[in-house]
């Protein structure tokens, strides 16, 4: 029989929600400050955190006795942020991220894993994803037996049902079955996002656009992507592909959905051939930035690393590169922008610290097209972008299912 607002069950767990709310949200409380705060009687609200004991969200700790205090000291409780632990993976088409967090979000461990190319079989690519897990959960001193629910992003969109639509071979290279390879190896739920929704919800949380209810989040490293939040709510789209910008052809001045990174390099590699203007990009022994962890650097050309190097070290084909990065960027902002009217749009991304030479610019290019144009800003989280989006969707469902997760540990 379906529960009632009114049944004792429905109650007490109504209560336990409210109380384990409030403890997340705070320190050291006493049943004082639960009372003032949920508006329950005290003979319940310490009943229920004699439950929250029992079960494993909430430890009590050494009651301190004020010197004016009558009778007994008054109990302090405080939620267990170690009581389990979540998983937040970044599946992208060359590495995985592997972070777990402890239940407020403070990151205990992160891991990266080159993955095998598209081609090599799915076992093997599901195997990279499993070891990076596995060295995160042993670095963090976590059990699998501890993680209460896993998040992954991915690059794709997503609908409603947590599938991956069809159409994109792109899309379909990353369709290898990581949700379903991950429950039945260790038997945690397991949500799949969109990548550029999870950046969002990250910088939503922690980052330059923490609690700006009307939010664009553009991860534009290789292709450009948005994560839009509408009053604090994330759009999501009747297929998930909301902020896709998948035709971005269609736009004057701009012609690719091709991000950040990939213009630089592909505009470096032009600037590059024979009987170009001289440029420190094409010079030997140039001071640019060709070190292994250079974004795309490869043999064929500069990085977008060596860009924003020799545009700093004052190289005029850079800075033109730049330049015109800046431009076409204002142009995908501002079609954005008129469609949803965000107060802020923040550049997210591996590319995001260097990007900030690109505000100037795109802003003023951003001026002719609107009036009124967003501010823009870069994110400060950095290529853990996504990785902590998924750490948050993580947390939001355990949020709301915590009394169910408890009755499955």
């Amino acid at each position: 029989m379906e529960l009632t607002a009114n049944t004792p069950q429905q109650l007490r767990h109504t209560n336990m929600n409210a109380i384990l709310g409030v403890m997340r949200r705070s320190g050291a409380v006493n049943g004082t400050d639960l009372i003032a705060a949920t508006g329950l009687a005290r003979a319940t609200v310490i009943a229920v955190c004699d439950d929250l004991i029992a079960a494993g969200w909430v430890r009590e700790l050494p009651a301190a006795r004020v010197a004016v205090q009558k009778g007994r000291p008054a109990r302090v409780f405080e939620f267990d942020a170690r009581a389990g632990v979540v998983v937040g993976l970044d599946f992208g088409v060359a590495k995985t991220t592997a972070v777990v967090a402890d239940l407020r979000g403070t990151i205990l461990a992160k891991t990266t894993q080159i993955l095998p190319a598209f081609t090599a079989p799915d076992s093997e690519r599901l195997a990279s994803i499993d070891s990076a897990v596995r060295r995160a959960l042993a670095d963090a001193g976590a059990a699998p037996e501890s993680v209460l629910v896993a998040g992954i992003g991915i690059a794709a969109p997503i609908d409603r049902s947590g599938a991956i639509p069809r159409g994109q071979d792109f899309w379909e290279h990353l369709d290898i079955g990581v949700p379903e390879h991950l429950r039945k190896n260790y038997g945690w739920p397991v949500l799949l996002g969109n990548d550029a929704n999870l950046a969002a919800m990250a910088e939503h949380w922690m980052g330059v656009g923490a609690h700006v209810p009307d939010l664009a989040v553009m991860l534009a490293g290789e292709r450009i992507g948005f994560g839009l939040l509408e009053s604090g709510r994330l759009l999501h789209g009747a297929f998930g592909r909301s902020g896709e910008v998948g035709l971005l052809e269609l736009v004057d001045g701009v012609g690719t959905p091709a991000g950040i990174a990939a213009l630089a390099r592909e505009m470096a590699a032009e600037a590059c051939r024979p009987g170009a203007p001289k440029t420190l990009l094409s010079a030997p022994g140039a001071p640019v930035a060709q070190g292994a962890g250079s974004a795309g650097a490869s043999a064929a050309g500069p990085s977008a690393e060596d860009v924003f190097a020799a545009a700093a070290a004052g190289d005029a084909v850079a800075r033109r590169i730049l330049e015109d990065i800046a431009r076409r960027m204002a142009r995908v902002i501002a079609v954005v922008s008129t469609l949803m009217d965000p107060e802020l749009v923040v550049i997210g991304g591996a590319v995001a610290q260097s990007a900030a030479v690109l505000l100037d610019p795109l802003e003023t290019e951003l001026a002719r097209f609107m009036p009124n144009p967003p501010r823009v800003a870069v994110s400060t989280l950095g290529d853990a972008i996504v990785t902590l989006g998924a750490v948050r969707l993580a947390l939001d469902y355990v949020e709301r299912h915590a009394l169910d997760l408890l009755q499955r540990s």
